[in-house]
């Protein structure tokens, strides 16, 4: 009859706590809705933090593009602090520009993260979109 070590329970415990953090949701980015503004286009963005570390600062840079595929804006947008397993909505308004006229959004990259060592700051976000803009990296 075989036996088992009696460490094989604590292994089998850690492996799973490891496969856990391994699986831990992205940083994730919506674009949740546009809003036409006196001269301008509300961008309002959810993200939700679920990599299980806080992140102090996020700040991304985004290019907007019109209908014919032509750079419309370009942008940073500082999506300030995102604490872990926690939920905010960020919103910004781009100047001269009418929002029936963007048909994708790039997020070129990060321009600012903090801690840079995050897993927020190092794995790819995942990016969507509740309304009829492309949402892309």
């Amino acid at each position: 009859m075989a036996t088992f070590p009696r460490f094989l329970p604590l292994a089998l415990c850690a492996m799973a706590s490891f496969a856990q953090a391994a699986q831990a949701d992205p940083l994730r980015i919506e674009l949740n809705a546009l809003h036409p503004r006196d001269g301008a286009c509300q961008l309002v963005f959810v993200a939700q933090n679920g990599t299980g570390a806080d992140v102090s600062r996020l700040v991304l840079e985004a290019v907007l593009f019109g209908q014919q595929g032509q750079v419309a804006a370009m942008t940073l947008l500082d999506l300030q602090d995102l604490p872990a397993d926690r939920m905010r909505v960020r919103s910004f308004e781009i100047g001269g520009l009418s929002c029936g006229d963007v048909s994708r959004l790039l997020i070129n990259g990060l321009n600012e993260c903090a801690p840079a060592d995050s897993a927020a700051c190092t794995a790819p976000l995942a990016l969507e979109s509740r309304v009829p803009v492309e949402v892309l990296q």
